[in-house]
């Protein structure tokens, strides 16, 4: 995600675990932010109080590099972020742009809130000396005059910010113009910026944004910037101009319009990374809906395919074949019958015969052949 405060996390965390610390320590610690920044701090625990802490930055303005180069008022601004805190090393720590001397010591202890308000102040220095070096280009191009510019045929000026991402102000009739070359790793990340830079043309040309700087897009680069690196130019999402006129930088306007321009591209990488997690998160949200659907749709249909299944499964147990029902219904009644022959049966209506309830019984036939024999009858 990027970080869109002026100031720097990590030094601001360091100078607060100084100042709160209950024991003195020791810290010599060397580090680097957004991939041009780089900082020092250096602490003794002979004179916890005295906090040495150093900073270097890229800025390159026509191809020359001049990160050793700080203007005068800009020194002026860093000594009144908090007069008696702030002292100016001169020479700096070798290697560095500028080194300060903290007094932690003349930091009111008994406010917190005003504490971490100058310490917050002084892990800006980064932002404030790059602000001041654009504030002084804008200056210098919005006040010269036109037909010397015209005369001059000044260059573009070339600002790196980042050293992967750098973009070009240069002077047109009565505006500045600010050009960024757009470059994505990721194909979807070009789809999405490419909305974002649609959506914010027409935004702009809206009568309600006419107060705003004019926005524009364009696969190519403007005329003004021939003769610049071809790897700069090369871009796959194109370029984006904003058209900055004089009452842009007029008063506080300025340090807004410095600053917004300075973290375009973090401005941009953020609503990148905003737009892919919400459609992630509506795919996700999207297939979990579909899934519970057809995990629904599944179960109404399995359901009565089991009950019917059921219900036939006990059918198959208890269905007998029709001509096996009727041999068993045959022989249940042969039995029985054969069962009433082989009993004496009791005849009720003998009474009149004088015949006192006798018992008759049936002969009992066998397959066996017999002795007696038989005559012919002619």
């Amino acid at each position: 995600m990027a970080y869109l405060e002026r100031s720097s996390p990590t030094l601001k965390e360091t100078l607060l675990k100084i100042y709160r610390a209950e024991k003195p320590i020791e810290i010599d610690q060397h580090f680097y932010e957004f991939g041009s920044i780089q900082y020092h701090i250096k602490c003794s625990v002979l004179d916890t109080n005295i906090v040495y802490v150093s900073t270097s930055t890229l800025l390159e303005t026509q191809g020359i590099v001049t990160s050793k180069e700080i203007l005068s008022a800009t020194y002026e601004v860093i000594k009144n972020i908090a007069v008696g805190v702030i002292d100016i090393v001169d020479p700096p720590r070798l290697g560095f742009q500028l080194t300060l001397k903290l007094h932690l010591d003349n930091i009111p202890r008994g406010k917190a809130a005003e504490a971490i308000k100058i310490i917050t102040r002084i892990s800006e220095i980064q932002a404030i000396i790059l602000s001041s070096q654009l504030k002084k280009m804008l200056k210098r191009l919005n006040f010269q005059d036109d037909s010397q510019a015209i005369n001059n045929n000044n260059r573009p000026i070339r600002i790196v910010y980042h050293p992967s991402e750098p973009f070009y102000v240069f002077r047109q009739a009565e505006k500045i113009t600010a050009v960024f070359p757009m470059n994505f790793k990721d194909n979807s990340d070009v789809v999405i910026a490419m909305s974002f830079f649609q959506e914010l043309v027409e935004v702009g040309s809206q009568k309600e944004m006419g107060k705003a700087p004019q926005c524009s897009w364009s696969p190519v680069p403007p005329f003004q910037l021939r003769g610049e690196p071809v790897h700069d130019l090369t871009t796959n999402a194109g370029f984006v101009s904003f058209d900055i006129t004089s009452r842009h930088v007029e008063g506080k306007r300025l340090d807004k319009t410095v600053w917004n321009l300075l973290n375009f591209y973090a401005y941009v990488k953020y609503h990148i990374k905003c737009s892919r997690g919400y459609i992630q998160r509506r795919m996700r949200k999207r297939m979990d809906s579909l899934v519970k659907r057809l995990n629904n749709t599944r179960f109404e249909e399995e359901a009565p395919q089991k009950e019917n299944g059921a219900c036939k499964y006990v059918k198959e147990l208890v269905k007998v074949p029709k001509g096996k029902l009727m041999m068993q219904q045959r022989c249940k009644d042969m039995t029985r019958r054969v069962k009433i022959s082989k009993f004496r049966i009791r005849i009720n209506g003998c009474a009149r015969f004088r015949f006192n309830q006798r018992w008759i019984s049936i002969p009992k036939f066998s397959s066996k052949s017999s002795n007696k024999s038989y005559t012919k009858l002619d």
